[in-house]
């Protein structure tokens, strides 16, 4: 008899986690709750600092990039807990776990998921940061793209990890808020210190030299792969009863 042929276990975990990725993408296209709800206040954090300030040279150094991050890691902490709160709904999230597919895939999906929802948020912020600010967009669209990306990447993979963990109690949002910030500190840091080199040499009139910005990108490089790791090793732990 011929021996039964197993499913390489690489392909069933690639389709585990867009079928995953691919649900949560197909209700928010269908609702758009979740990026305009997260873009709305993204926008207000911006607007906020803007008017709060008095624009000029040392405002966009000083204060545009912590607006920018800022404003990006609360539309997250929104996005997460609304994301995580559709899986609670009629218990899908435990149609999630008891299903035959690994854990990790749905921790991979549910980021990926969430990536494409604060990248939709940043097409929003990033120009208007750059409007209420005075930043010359084209000018450092290469570099601070760069930045967004491995500072989104982070965000995204640490705040699944951990929404997963929060989605079964009652004050999500309040215990995702204190447990996330701390652990994202390095993360912000750095996206903040190399959105602040960009925009000094945006002012400065300047093209932006990647070398300028290489130290932080490697740190968010570091803080990427940590989390991305800990979120396929950690996941199945943590959503155990």
């Amino acid at each position: 008899m011929a021996e039964e042929r197993r499913p390489h276990p690489a392909p069933t975990f690639v389709r585990a986690a867009f079928a995953v990725f691919s649900k949560d993408v197909r209700i928010e296209a269908s609702t758009r709750e979740i990026v305009t709800t997260a873009a709305f206040f993204a926008v207000l954090v911006v607007i906020l600092a803007s008017v709060a300030f008095v624009t000029g040279p040392q405002t966009t150094t000083r204060v545009a990039p912590g607006a920018l991050w800022l404003s990006i890691v609360f539309a997250a902490v929104l996005a997460l807990g609304r994301t995580w709160q559709r899986e609670r709904e009629e218990s899908a999230f435990v149609g999630l776990l008891v299903s035959p597919v690994p854990r990790a895939a749905i921790w991979c999906g549910k980021a990926a998921g969430v990536l494409v929802f604060l990248f939709a948020v940043e097409a929003v912020v990033v120009p208007l940061v750059a409007l209420l600010f005075h930043v010359d967009l084209p000018l450092v669209a290469g570099p601070l793209a760069l930045v967004m990306v491995f500072g989104t990447i982070g965000v995204a993979a640490t705040g699944t990890l951990f929404g997963a963990m929060t989605v079964r109690t009652r004050a999500r949002e309040l215990l995702l808020a204190t447990v996330l910030f701390p652990l994202l500190s390095p993360s912000l840091v750095s996206s903040v210190a190399a959105t602040r080199e960009i925009f000094y040499a945006a002012v400065s009139g300047q093209l932006v030299a990647f070398g300028e910005v290489r130290d932080w990108l490697v740190l968010l490089g570091i803080f990427d792969a940590v989390a991305i790791l800990g979120g396929l090793a950690m996941f199945g732990a943590l959503v155990e009863d």
